[in-house]
């Protein structure tokens, strides 16, 4: 039968929204830039993938007639955002064309049959553990930043470790990200019963499904969430989120942090770093952000240079009784790890002028930052 249903206008936008970055990447399948739409029961089932991710979630509806239909995820979106109606009404018509009435406006759009839609994939329903959201979003905040880009040679490297650790005080879940030339990690006390999480050796999620799964707690108190071989699923009572696991190595992150001597140590004010580097970045040059640090006693004196534009120096008090140190760095790795803490004063480690910059501070607790140095 040809589906017929009405849908108040806000609860159908917010589904699709959701549905947004998932259906509107270019692939080599025209039906996975379409929602699946299946009219049945109370409400419509609203699902999108593009294979790496699969979302299907629950609407609401007054359903006259039962019926599946895939529409195209963009403009669907776009012609329920600009209406001026609290309602919207969709009624199929023949060869996939469906009439969607809102107020006083009347669109039609060519839909497709859902016969060639990938099935969403199915998944085990035990072992699953329910976990406050603020605590996913936290780990992922400090993390996603350092994520490496799609470009990335070392596969791995593109995805975010993650990992579960019971220790002595605790249950504690981990979240490690690189991209080659700088080290993130955080890790979180949890309440939540750990063991019935069944990770891999090595558990790998995609850039791509930390970004929705992070989208998928910000609206939500609490998911549950559960491990399989290849791949993770997050979800609540109205919703539902497939996410396939990368498969491959991640380096041994620890022998990096071993390598940084926690003796040698500067404390400096986070926002008046930031605001310095904001200053020292407006004469970086655009590719590689390169800064110079100069750090002795108490003043770090931080100065940069653009071959076309000319050069800036800025002048920070620190507290620093070490050696007298000049390192180069990216300034952009520092702005983006600062951005995310929220301490008063970080405390940076840096054995030598060949060192990693080591930053944590006693506030942002599990939180790690390691950057690496650049040939000034």
């Amino acid at each position: 039968m040809p589906l017929q249903c009405t849908v108040a206008k806000n609860a159908f936008l917010d589904g699709l929204n959701s549905l947004q970055n998932i259906t509107n990447k270019k692939g080599t399948m025209a039906i996975l830039s379409n929602v699946l739409i299946e009219a049945q029961g109370n409400g419509l089932v609203l699902t999108g993938t593009d294979l790496e991710v699969g979302l299907r979630l629950f609407v609401p509806a007054d359903i006259a007639s039962s019926g599946n239909i895939t529409l195209p995820s963009k403009k669907i979106f776009e012609i329920v955002r600009e209406s001026g109606s609290e309602s919207v009404t969709i009624e199929e018509t023949e060869n996939s064309w469906v009439v969607i009435t809102a107020g006083h406006s009347t669109y039609n759009l060519a839909g497709m049959a859902n016969d060639e839609y990938p099935e969403f994939p199915e998944y085990e329903d035990d072992n699953f553990v329910s976990f406050e959201s603020h605590i996913f979003l936290d780990l992922i905040d400090k993390v996603i930043f350092s994520i490496a880009s799609e470009q990335e040679n070392i596969y791995s490297l593109t995805s975010v470790l993650f990992e579960k650790e019971k220790k002595e005080d605790g249950n504690y879940l981990r979240m490690i990200s690189s991209d080659g030339h700088r080290l993130s990690i955080m890790e979180k006390d949890v309440a939540g019963e750990i063991d019935n999480l069944r990770l891999n050796p090595v558990t790998l999620i995609p850039k791509k499904g930390i970004q929705e799964w992070k989208k998928f707690c910000e609206s939500r108190d609490s998911v549950e969430i559960s491990f399989e071989e290849k791949q993770m699923v997050v979800r609540d009572n109205q919703a539902v989120m497939v996410i396939r696991l990368k498969q491959g190595e991640f380096p041994q992150y620890r022998a990096i942090v071993n390598a940084v001597q926690l003796e040698n140590c500067a404390r400096i004010n986070r926002i008046p770093f930031l605001e310095s580097l904001k200053r020292i970045n407006l004469f970086t040059e655009d590719i590689f952000h390169t800064i110079q640090l100069k750090i002795d006693n108490d003043k770090m004196t931080l100065t940069s240079q653009n071959a076309d534009l000319g050069n800036a120096k800025d002048v920070q008090p620190i507290e620093y009784t070490g050696t007298p140190l000049t390192l180069g760095f990216n300034c952009r790795y520092f702005l983006e790890t600062l951005q995310v803490m929220e301490c008063e004063t970080v405390e940076a480690y840096i054995n030598s002028n060949n060192s990693p910059c080591l930053i944590q501070s006693d506030v942002d607790k599990g939180f790690i930052s390691i950057i690496m140095p650049m040939q000034l």
